[in-house]
């Protein structure tokens, strides 16, 4: 990982009800690979070659339910595709499982599917746009937007 002046983030580490089912979901539906696992507690995957963009762990949670809605913590956590057939495919294996697609939106600089893990945890997977493409008002300045995403036409570029 390249050394910048400014912070970037590393990972994430989630505390799960179950670390099997957690490790299923991240490595066979969102495509991360299993690079340790410490017995039943917990594991560590990662994309690349990294060491881990994602912990996982059992310590204060085995058996756990999912927190309130209403209650503060992890709104989700976003994981970054490369390019529209690789977020068509992760997408594909979401569906392919049964999870249900709380959502999906054209934010004119991405386009993202959010759906939650198996404990309960908000997950966006998204693609972005190049910067020359992203959407700009009169002044040049960001214009994000919150539009439908047609879900069919991402499927349809999903590779195999």
């Amino acid at each position: 990982m390249p050394q910048t002046s400014h912070p970037s983030v590393g990972h994430v580490h989630l505390k799960v009800a179950d670390l099997d089912r957690a490790i299923a979901f991240y490595k066979d539906i969102l495509g991360f690979e299993l690079t340790q696992k410490y017995g039943t507690q917990a594991a560590f995957l990662g994309a690349g070659g990294y060491h881990h963009h994602i912990g996982l762990n059992t310590w204060h949670s085995k058996g756990g339910t999912p927190p309130s809605e209403h209650h503060t913590g992890l709104y989700h956590s976003a994981f970054l595709y490369p390019d529209r057939a690789s977020l068509g495919a992760v997408v594909k294996r979401v569906i392919d499982a049964g999870i249900p697609i709380d959502g999906a939106a054209d934010h004119g600089v991405s386009e993202a599917i959010y759906l939650r893990d198996p404990d309960g945890n908000g997950v966006e997977v998204y693609r972005d746009r190049a910067p020359e493409d992203w959407p700009r008002d009169a002044k040049g300045t960001l214009a994000m937007v919150n539009a439908p995403l047609d879900l069919a036409a991402l499927l349809a570029e999903a590779t195999p």
